[in-house]
């Protein structure tokens, strides 16, 4: 390896900045393939961290494919593929991150319910009308219905028939799901936006059913900007309390997506 490290600065992740100087320096070949990493000691004395911290970075960059842990041995650097696009939300506990989540629903489930319209069988649309159901049974039977808002629209993924575009939806259940909770837990304190959402739903349904392609583009598409909307007319006070708090799981992890 070369020079060594400088100490971490307070602020970010600690573990995040460690494991993104590693990365780096993996990636720009200074610390060349098979070549074994520093001892855990001599990370954190070169950062000036913890040996948690650094044990927390390596794990980051083990998810990322960039070493590879040998019993015994040590941690040795693995040859690096294509530079992931890293979902890296470190402002999500806010209003604008959680638009931002919605954005990438809005450009991802227009085309999915496109093409679920086109290619969905009958059995496809039974069970996407069977997961609106559940929605309302979630709501009625008292809880929050992210879980199964989130299998509503992975149903409607499913008729799209499209296994890739479905990895997509399933690697980012995560964001997807944590951006719906803030999303539900708003509109639940508003009948006009629950019902609002209810009557999208149906919409979306109603063309995927009718095999009307543009109309579910446009009603899936529509849905997603109203939800924009919904989360810019919330008060104040919902961010201040249950919507940051809902919102923070989002910032925990954001592992790579590779393409």
């Amino acid at each position: 390896m070369s020079s060594p490290f400088s100490a971490i600065k307070p602020g970010i992740k600690l573990a995040d900045q460690v494991a993104s100087a590693l990365e780096a320096e993996i990636r720009a070949g200074r610390i060349q393939a098979a070549e074994k990493l520093p001892t855990e000691a001599a990370l954190a004395q070169q950062f000036q961290v913890s040996r948690t911290v650094v044990r927390e970075a390596v794990s980051r960059l083990k998810s990322l494919g960039l070493v590879d842990s040998r019993q015994g041995s040590g941690v040795y650097v693995q040859a690096p593929g294509i530079e992931p696009l890293n979902f890296d939300l470190p402002h999500a506990a806010s209003r604008e991150a959680v638009m931002q989540i919605v954005e990438v629903r809005k450009a991802l489930e227009s085309e999915v319910a496109e093409l679920a319209a086109q290619r969905g069988s009958a059995g496809d649309v039974a069970a996407i009308r069977h997961a609106m159901h559940r929605i309302a049974q979630a709501v009625q039977s008292g809880r929050d219905g992210v879980e199964e808002d989130v299998l509503f629209h992975r149903a409607i993924a499913q008729a799209a028939g499209n296994p890739f575009m479905i990895s997509t939806l399933d690697y980012l259940a995560k964001f997807l799901k944590g951006a719906t909770r803030v999303t539900r837990a708003n509109e639940a304190r508003r009948t006009d936006f629950a019902q609002a959402v209810t009557q999208e739903h149906e919409r979306i349904v109603q063309a995927i059913e009718a095999g009307n392609a543009p109309a579910a583009r446009h009603a899936a598409a529509e849905h997603m900007r109203n939800a924009l909307s919904r989360i810019e007319q919330a008060d104040p006070a919902f961010w201040a309390q249950d919507g940051a708090r809902l919102a923070q799981p989002l910032v925990q992890e954001s592992p790579p997506l590779l393409f």
